[in-house]
């Protein structure tokens, strides 16, 4: 018969060994973070390497996260909105609606997630957060929280996010612009309460780590989320008490902090970087928002298509590969052999042929006087051409080549650089591209 130290003593060890694991859960918390999707509600399809991100694998991804880790905190430093095209608008309307179904737990707020007014963001009915906004005597507060309380078992993390006021697009402009505050007293005074109150203090801005401690301070920040990177993500890292971390453009990856809490501090940390290939499937429940988008950016161009066919008028500059082949036959076979030729096909298979971000590098002149903008109307400059690349040629056959094509003095690498950008093409190799298309 054992005794009854021995008994106790085991008692004791069973106990302790039972509470280890939950003290460790209790100073655990795991974030997936990222940042400046910078209007990219989908990426590019036609990179050769194949492409990263889009909303529908990041909500596929997510789920997965969530599952394994269902006390997963998850957050964005903002930068979700673009205005580099005509279609940006509409874009960044069915981008607001995929965030609404991804469940982020707060948003940081950028300048460009204000390009269409603040009523425009804050309808979507996101977790938006803003920590600095202006107070221009007599305007309408700004419809955005300035901080966020988030909770996790026993963890309590306060979000907040610098709003840059020297990025401001409005500074050049005349007269009062107050939608940022560019003094730091009442951001600190609200990290000083988060940090009393045991809270986890998450701090997001577009600065670099080291801008943002000369212009605000990292006092009471136990994370900051900097300035974002192009496409890729930085490596995490200590600066003094604060954890630095830096997401990556474009919406192609997430980043994941698992910490170790200890005291109200972090005691340690591991950064993993997770990348979004084409393997990933796209979620089923986004479908319905998907095909939503399509059919009106679809409405969308041929409206605009109609209201080009009244505008239309004269010659246009551009002839159509058929033309050139009368005195280029070798160049047009090689071209004709080639995917330059079917480019306008593929963005019929995978039903992007009425959107123009797409359109514009797959045929010949698009949104130029006389180029592309129907393939009923003008389906002889569908697909990647000579004039794609050359330049218009009506005045070169005019001349029986007597006056030299728009670009005939241009370099092939400014030439595939038309199209070939970092966004449409982030593996683009002149010297492994070029032998595809030689002639």
């Amino acid at each position: 018969m054992l005794n009854k130290p021995f008994c106790k003593l085991t008692m004791f060890l069973c106990v302790l060994f039972m509470w280890v694991p939950l003290a460790w859960a209790d100073n655990a918390l795991s974030i997936v973070y990222s940042g400046n999707l910078d209007g990219e509600l989908e990426p590019c399809g036609c990179s050769a390497e194949g492409n990263f991100g889009g909303i529908k694998r990041r909500a596929t991804l997510l789920q997965q996260l969530r599952e394994a880790t269902p006390d997963l905190l998850v957050i964005s430093a903002g930068g979700l909105l673009s205005t580099n095209g005509p279609g940006d608008r509409l874009k960044g309307e069915y981008i607001l609606k995929g965030f609404v179904l991804l469940n982020y737990d707060a948003i940081g707020v950028q300048w460009p997630d204000l390009a269409y007014g603040p009523g425009f963001t804050a309808d979507a009915s996101l977790p938006w957060v803003l920590s600095n906004p202006g107070s221009e005597k007599g305007a309408e507060p700004l419809p955005f929280s300035t901080d966020r309380l988030i909770t996790r078992g026993k963890q309590r993390v306060r979000f907040f996010s610098w709003l840059d006021i020297t990025d401001s697009p409005l500074q050049k402009m005349q007269g009062q612009h107050g939608l940022a505050d560019a003094s730091p007293k009442k951001f600190h005074a609200a990290l000083q309460r988060a940090k009393k109150e045991g809270e986890l203090t998450v701090v997001s801005t577009t600065l670099s780590s080291k801008q943002f401690a000369e212009q605000v301070g990292l006092d009471n920040i136990d994370v900051l989320i900097e300035g974002a990177a192009y496409e890729v993500y930085g490596e995490a890292r200590r600066e003094n008490h604060t954890l630095v971390v830096q997401p990556g453009s474009r919406g192609m990856r997430l980043g994941r902090l698992d910490l170790t809490l200890k005291a109200g501090r972090i005691a340690g940390w591991q950064h993993t970087v997770l990348p979004m290939p084409d393997s990933i499937a796209d979620a089923p429940q986004l479908q319905t928002w998907y095909d939503d988008y399509n059919a009106k950016v679809k409405a969308d161009y041929l409206q605009r298509v109609e209201a080009r066919k009244k505008q239309q008028s004269g010659q246009s500059p551009f002839v159509g590969e058929a033309v050139c082949q009368t005195c280029h036959e070798k160049q047009h076979k090689t071209w004709f052999d080639s995917q330059h030729a079917i480019a306008y096909e593929s963005l019929e298979n995978v039903n992007k042929a009425f959107d123009p971000a797409c359109i514009q590098c797959h045929t010949v002149g698009f949104d130029q006087s006389g180029g592309f903008f129907d393939m009923n109307v003008t389906g002889h400059l569908m697909g990647v051409q000579c004039e794609s690349c050359h330049g218009a040629g009506r005045a070169h056959v005019e001349a029986a080549g007597g006056k030299a094509l728009p670009n005939a003095d241009w370099s092939k690498e400014k030439i595939c650089a038309q199209c070939h950008t970092q966004p449409h093409s982030p593996g683009f190799d002149f010297n492994s591209y070029w032998p595809k298309i030689a002639h």
